[in-house]
């Protein structure tokens, strides 16, 4: 509703100086609202880039402590744990998931152990770090089961919560899993573990240099279309994030971010739960090398997120988390 008249009404005099443009904006950052991912690699002294994701790197595990402290000085609140497998480590049915010494299960132990609860601890249930097949579940005839790979889900939600992790992530899209890995949880002493659940998980086409950064790239047989969500799709995520609430998830993840800013917009309206959105490796590759080219300004960064805050996202995961403060201040 307009309520007033031109040239009574001129909005442009709050736009005039800084200090009030300051005052009635709407929309802010702090560091609260991020959650940084951070890239595990065996072996030791290792700070590897990533080529598809400039300014990212992934660490050795005697490396993290670099990040971690950065991460708490910047008042993050929470790090989000992927590894890279080497090859020889994968296999049809993501063994290596379970092993209690795989690289997340070490990382976590060694945060814990150093930070305590300085910083909280998130870590993805899903199989596709760990298969040859670079799929999230066990893969028949092209087909990732549905009950079959929950099975395995919930021993590996189960080991990273027994480890300490603090925040599980199914970001598998399975359907049903959220449910059985409360109920596991709730039975074995980890009731307090919450549960951060993927439920909008688009089959997007942003997600290569992820996957180039956990080593599935290029093992990938076929796409994951039939389970991750139909881009096409609207109303769909509403009844993933009904059934995740429903089963037990204490927030729920939008992804990617920025082509789905209508999406979390949706689900924000209709849920009353965090919503947690990720700008994705796709987004973050596509900005960062526009900046580096000069195609656009670095102050696309903090536009580009300011809007997953307008849109009704509680929190971001974004590889620019590691330079809020600088963003922040452009």
């Amino acid at each position: 509703m307009i309520t007033g008249k031109f040239p009574n009404l001129r909005l442009r005099r709050s736009r005039k100086d800084k200090w009030s443009r300051r005052l009635i904006e709407e929309n802010t950052l702090t560091s609260s609202d991020f959650i940084l991912p951070l890239f595990l690699i065996e072996g030791k002294n290792k700070k590897q880039s990533i080529n598809s994701m400039p300014g990212v790197y992934r660490y050795s595990l005697d490396k993290i402590y670099y990040v971690i402290d950065r991460a708490i000085n910047l008042k993050l609140p929470m790090v989000a744990l992927f590894p890279h497998t080497k090859k020889t480590k994968k296999n049809n049915l993501g063994s290596e998931a379970l092993n209690e010494n795989n690289l997340v299960c070490k990382a976590i132990q060694l945060i814990k152990k150093r930070y305590k609860n300085e910083i909280g601890i998130m870590c993805d249930v899903a199989l596709d770090p760990y298969t040859s097949h670079g799929h999230d579940g066990l893969l028949n005839s092209n087909y990732v089961l549905n009950d079959e790979t929950i099975e395995i889900l919930i021993s590996q939600a189960l080991l990273q919560a027994q480890m300490g992790c603090d925040v599980i992530a199914p970001s598998d899209m399975m359907d049903g899993r959220v449910g059985k890995i409360r109920k596991s949880l709730d039975k074995n002493g980890f009731q307090m573990t919450q549960i951060l659940s993927y439920a909008v998980k688009y089959a997007s086409n942003f997600y290569g240099p992820f996957r180039d950064a956990v080593g599935s790239k290029n093992l990938l047989i076929g796409d994951k279309k039939n389970y991750q969500m139909d881009f096409r799709n609207k109303s769909e995520s509403l009844r993933e994030v009904a059934l995740d609430i429903k089963e037990g998830a204490d927030m729920i993840m939008v992804k990617p971010g920025l082509p789905y800013l209508d999406i979390i917009k949706l689900v924000k309206e209709n849920f009353k739960i965090p919503v947690i959105a990720y700008q994705v490796s796709g987004e973050y590759s596509l900005l960062s090398n526009a900046i580096n080219k000069g195609i656009v300004s670095k102050e696309i960064i903090l536009e580009s997120l300011i809007s997953f805050k307008r849109a009704g996202a509680n929190a971001i995961v974004s590889y620019y988390a590691d330079r809020i403060n600088e963003i922040l201040r452009i």
